[in-house]
């Protein structure tokens, strides 16, 4: 499981270490791709491959799941780390996610999150507020009974 945060640094190359508790996880490779809140995720083989699987049986005539494809595979890399940790970030992904020297890492249960500082400033003023977490999320059952 991907818990935390982790600020780290891209290299000029546009490579960015993964933490080392993450790096078990991601023996395999990893598919890198565009989030849906100006970010990048990162998924483990099976699940990048689950997904793909989910979204090949949806009705390609429905224009919502066309372009939910388009969104996910034409915006995906395989990636691998390296001998010391790291993942190399095709340019067009950070142009997406507008990562230019630094970046936030964050572990979202069943992947990784990649942000720029900013965008995970704006994120984080938002999950921080107690007031309006209380609100939105009063209609989700997270009872463990």
């Amino acid at each position: 499981m991907f818990l935390g945060q982790y600020q780290h640094t891209l290299d000029n190359k546009g490579r960015l270490t993964i933490p080392a508790r993450y790096r078990g996880l991601l023996n395999e490779g990893a598919y890198l791709t565009q989030g849906f809140d100006r970010n990048l995720r990162v998924l483990t083989v099976p699940s990048f491959r689950a997904i793909y699987e989910r979204l090949s049986r949806m009705n390609i005539a429905d224009p919502t799941t066309r372009q939910l494809r388009r969104l996910i595979f034409s915006n995906a890399s395989f990636v691998e780390l390296d001998r010391v940790g790291r993942i190399l970030i095709p340019q067009f992904l950070r142009d997406i996610a507008s990562l230019d020297s630094d970046a936030v890492i964050v572990g979202v249960g069943d992947s990784i999150e990649i942000w720029s500082p900013q965008y995970w400033d704006d994120q984080a003023k938002i999950l921080h507020d107690a007031e309006e977490n209380s609100k939105r999320y009063s209609s989700l059952d997270l009872s463990l009974g």
